[in-house]
């Protein structure tokens, strides 16, 4: 088979598209034929050695993809050759083929294309779980979104929305502003603005009762921006570290830190599949949209790759084999 692999650390020039052997599957997994592929920027993180990875080179990247079933372990019965299926956290999917633990592999119906699915499942399980446990967003709740133009930003923004909150957003410009109000937001601010103040001005001085926090250097200003009583779920730091939390003034406050992370959600075959489930629905009424996403053929990665860090783009990113 093809796959985009490297062999050591650094830019996007270290990728090559390559034959290498295909996979041989156990017989609790199933071998997919790769239609496409998510690109995300834990996948720029492990290409520069910033993340952990197993194993010796050649090296593969990629966690996210979808496409055909071409073979199946011994006592699977749940999948069958010739099935659509998905997955968001399976090694190695930098190639035409991939061998998918079962546990892993989420069914496709019919309305959701390879594309879609490898658009929304990473981005889209993340923002599920942010609204559905760590903080449970409900009708009459107000919702601070950070990086509201950004792939997970954009669908907290419409999932909020659809669940009955009003939305505010935090963006970086004023093109991101845009993208942040066409997903949904009522009030859109820049981050160079004083924006916990202008938060507060919008909920009548009272603060926000949930704030969705990926941005870490941020942290004291979410916990500004959030009423007595409310709570700001810490999922990312793409700003950097943030500063040490007071417990005093959590105490004071009657505020409330939690954290989130994806993988200690989806933890079953059920898990995964019960939530794409909501997710797939949700696109299939039109209650969820999508940017168009933009493709690059697999061969030509190491150009995905510099698009990617470009932030230029506010859509997902493609890979098809």
């Amino acid at each position: 088979m093809k796959a985009l692999i490297f062999e050591s650390f650094g830019g996007p020039d270290v990728l090559r598209y390559k034959e290498i052997e295909d996979p041989s599957i156990k017989e609790n997994e199933i071998l997919v034929r790769i239609k496409a592929i998510g690109l995300n920027f834990a996948d720029v993180y492990r290409r520069k050695g910033n993340y952990h990875l197993a194993g010796l080179p050649p090296y593969i990247l990629g966690y996210e993809a979808s496409g055909i079933v071409e073979q199946v372990g011994d006592g699977i019965t749940n999948i069958k050759v010739g099935d659509r299926i998905a997955f968001a956290d399976v090694p190695f999917a930098n190639a035409e083929l991939v061998a998918v633990p079962i546990e892993k592999a989420i069914l496709l119906p019919d309305a959701i294309s390879f594309e879609t699915a490898s658009s929304v499942l990473l981005q889209g399980l993340t923002a599920h779980y942010l609204t559905k446990d760590s903080f449970e967003v409900k009708a009459g709740n107000s919702v601070l979104v950070h990086a509201a133009a950004g792939g997970v930003g954009q669908l907290l923004v419409q999932i909020a929305k659809l669940l009955g909150s009003q939305v505010i957003g935090l963006t970086s410009s004023a093109m991101k502003a845009e993208a942040a109000i066409l997903a949904g937001a009522d009030h859109v601010f820049l981050y160079d603005e004083q924006w916990s103040e202008k938060v507060k001005e919008v909920t009548k001085g009272r603060g926000v009762d949930v704030v969705y926090e990926s941005v870490g250097s941020t942290l004291a200003d979410s916990f500004e921006a959030t009423k007595i009583g409310g709570t700001v779920v810490f999922y990312g730091m793409a700003g950097g570290d943030p500063s040490p939390v007071d417990p005093r003034m959590l105490m004071d406050t009657s505020k409330t830190l939690t954290g989130g992370d994806l993988w200690n959600v989806l933890t079953s075959y059920e898990e995964r599949n019960t939530r794409s489930k909501q997710l797939f629905d949700w696109i299939a009424e039109g209650k969820l949209v999508l940017k168009e996403p933009t493709t690059f053929s697999l061969k030509d990665g190491a150009e995905a790759h510099k698009w990617l860090e470009s932030r230029n783009s506010t859509g997902k990113i493609l890979l098809i084999p």
